[in-house]
């Protein structure tokens, strides 16, 4: 069975600094899509940030680039997302993800990922 566990959010000042991070089961990271998502109230979600594991390729949201690192370490099978610089629009839930079906066109593109439950990130400015 797939499992996608986030942790790390939570609430934090402006400029402030989070690290999230998911561990997943069922699977290993070795040849897919993985990524971070989030969703504001009122808001679709987004696709934040998402790095192939296959050769490292990343793909940050232009909102995010410069401030948000992230990576993996295929050995524990866990993804992270350093968030740096945070601002009070970063506040959201957090959800990992991973494109298990090779279903994405594209890193963080619309498919048929498997998702996390999700952990909140409250930025107070």
């Amino acid at each position: 069975e797939v499992q996608l566990v986030e942790s790390g959010g939570g609430l934090v000042q402006a400029g402030g600094s989070l690290r999230l991070s998911c561990a997943a089961s069922g699977f290993t990271f070795d040849d897919y899509t993985l990524g971070w998502f989030r969703q504001a109230p009122g808001k679709e979600r987004e696709g934040v940030s998402c790095i192939s594991s296959r050769d490292g390729t990343t793909y940050y949201a232009d909102s995010v680039k410069g401030r948000f690192t992230i990576s993996s370490d295929n050995a524990k099978n866990t993804l992270y997302l350093e968030m740096n610089s945070l601002k009070p629009e970063d506040t959201a839930v957090y959800y990992c993800a991973a494109d298990l079906l090779y279903s994405t066109g594209r890193l963080c593109g619309p498919g048929a990922y498997y998702w996390g439950q999700g952990t909140q990130v409250t930025v107070s400015s």
